[in-house]
């Protein structure tokens, strides 16, 4: 097919031509048709019409936990201790914008990444050539056929975040047309009310690059990869592969949900501003998540975040101006407001009264800003001066506000003891995962020399493969047996880490004093190891920390 694409023939024209070229490759069965708008098509793609025929994907990804507040399932664990400074883990709750019928809650975002025949569809042909920085963009008038059709289904970058917001813009109001209502027919709705088309937040797109509830009922859902690392080629654009060339999107496989592109290609950008940690520190410019054709691929993970400077200085001719960058672009998702009806305000409060006497005071929110005993011993800490000014200036009420500050001591001592008492068990819990975690790698070590020896059995006669395979199965039931384990004592580690100091040294030295066997005394010395380390830099290194078992355990032997 031979095509000329000249600016005049406008927007109309150019879609046209596009769904021509991609003609060929329609009609697989069971699932929506292909085209350039969806390379590749599956089952529980969510399409939305654009302007001239154009369309856009979506995937929606559940989360966990049933109601509005959630519970505890959706505490999910982000970052990677083992990568930048800026990828310190975190713990967050995920939750989804829209509701089932059954309870259960999720999110909708974008399958492929905004692509340039996606902007031009909303935007038009020239707005694209006015606003992109993009040299070869300026060629798009005159590609023909097949060039024309990869050009146009590569991800759209060398914009700006303000030319993805006025994208945004542009595109919710066609949707919402009042005369069009068909156009958001298909749009997820809260009681009623649909939803619109926005950046996804950090935690949104790192839950569902790391894989979604799946890869939490896995238990894979930590792992630096959703996919192995030597297939990095398989699933993404990076530089390895690509050396800094945007690629047409789909061209990947899929990750676990469907979705492509999510690492690689053009890094992407979220819709808030990025800080050093997602949850404190200096807020900047546009965090961008992903990492793009210009990433190694040593250094591709679902932690991976940079800033994109939204207003960049430019020192050589001193004057600032809108960030556009070769290799940043967008995904976009569907969000909802909170509070769409006075019925649906009316469910969450009656809800909230529940959540806030259980479950608050077990999330993130709660243990930093609810924590009842540190709450508590702030408030305590509030009084004192009060109480001293009111018996300075009433002496006659003196002795019964004597008597006030001395339940309050009292209240102070009892919740000295509750946080003494929970940091222990909190110590002495990790403790309890990290021996597990050691005699797991203890049988796995000796499992390890009796597979050698099963192997070269096998070489002299195949009657002994049975066991080869049975010794196979025991190391894989033993590593993800150690696994788990690491991930508990990781995760009370973070707990421990948040006490002050003085009631974790009373912990180990409680701990200490009673008569522990060999390995749990080996034990408790790891432990405190990392447990100084956790408090010192706020992260863990799970890789680290089982060398470190490891190291220090081989060869043991229990009495």
């Amino acid at each position: 097919m031979n095509i000329n694409l000249p600016v005049a023939r406008g927007l109309g024209a150019l879609l046209f031509c596009l769904a021509l070229l991609m003609a060929p490759l329609t009609g697989l069965a069971e699932v929506p048709p292909q085209s350039v708008f969806n390379p590749r098509p599956a089952a529980g793609d969510l399409i939305l019409p654009m302007p001239d025929g154009a369309e856009m994907v979506f995937r929606s990804v559940s989360v966990p936990g049933q109601g509005f507040w959630g519970d505890r399932d959706r505490v999910i664990q982000i970052g990677d201790a083992s990568g930048g400074i800026f990828e310190g883990l975190q713990r967050t709750q995920i939750s989804g914008s829209f509701a089932r019928d059954d309870g259960s809650w999720y999110l909708v975002l974008g399958k492929y990444e905004l692509t340039r025949a996606q902007y031009i569809a909303v935007m038009g042909l020239e707005t694209l050539l006015e606003t992109s920085g993009d040299p070869q963009v300026r060629e798009l008038p005159q590609l023909r056929g097949r060039e024309l059709r990869d050009a146009l289904m590569q991800p759209l970058a060398y914009v700006s975040h303000q030319d993805i917001q006025a994208f945004l813009r542009a595109y919710n109001h066609w949707l919402f047309d009042p005369d069009h209502p068909e156009r958001r027919a298909r749009l997820p709705r809260v009681d009623g009310v649909p939803g619109f088309m926005r950046l996804p937040t950090e935690e949104e797109w790192e839950y569902v690059a790391r894989g979604g509830m799946p890869a939490l009922e896995a238990g894979t859902f930590n792992d630096r990869l959703p996919f192995p690392t030597r297939q990095a080629n398989e699933y993404a654009w990076h530089l390895d592969n690509a050396r800094h060339e945007l690629r047409p999107v789909g061209l990947r496989e899929a990750d676990g949900l469907g979705f492509h592109d999510l690492l690689g290609n053009v890094q992407e950008m979220t819709s808030g501003l990025f800080r050093p940690e997602i949850w404190q520190g200096k807020p900047g410019g546009v965090a961008v998540r992903g990492g793009s054709v210009s990433t190694p691929a040593s250094e591709l993970r679902s932690s991976l975040r940079a800033e994109l400077d939204i207003y960049a200085w430019n020192a050589d001719a001193e004057r600032v101006e809108e960030r556009r960058s070769f290799n940043t672009g967008a995904r976009l998702a569907i969000g909802a407001n909170v509070l769409v009806s006075s019925a649906q305000q009316a469910r969450i409060e009656q809800e909230y009264e529940a959540y806030r006497e259980d479950l608050r005071r077990t999330m993130p929110v709660g243990r930093t800003l609810d924590n009842l005993v540190a709450q508590a011993s702030v408030q305590l800490g509030t009084v004192d001066p009060i109480l001293d000014r009111l018996m300075a200036q009433n002496p006659d009420l003196v002795e019964p506000l004597r008597a006030v500050q001395a339940q309050m001591d009292r209240a102070r001592e009892r919740l000295e003891l509750a946080q003494r008492e929970s940091a222990r068990s909190l110590t002495q819990d990790a403790a309890r995962n990290g021996v597990n975690l050691s005699v797991y790698l203890s049988r796995l070590a000796r499992l390890d020399d009796t597979l050698g020896r099963a192997r070269r059995l096998a070489e002299i006669s195949t009657r002994y493969q049975d066991q080869v395979d049975a010794v196979e199965r025991s190391i894989h039931d033993l590593e993800i047996a150690a696994g788990e384990q690491l991930r508990g004592y990781q995760d009370k580690v973070a707990e421990l880490g948040d006490y002050e100091p003085q009631y974790i040294e009373h912990a180990f030295q409680v701990l200490d004093a009673t008569e522990l066997p060999p390995r749990e005394r080996l034990v408790m010395e790891v432990l405190r190891e990392h447990v100084d380390v956790f408090s010192e830099q706020r992260r863990s290194d799970p890789q680290v920390w089982m060398q470190d078992f490891r190291e220090r355990f081989e060869g043991f032997e229990d009495n």
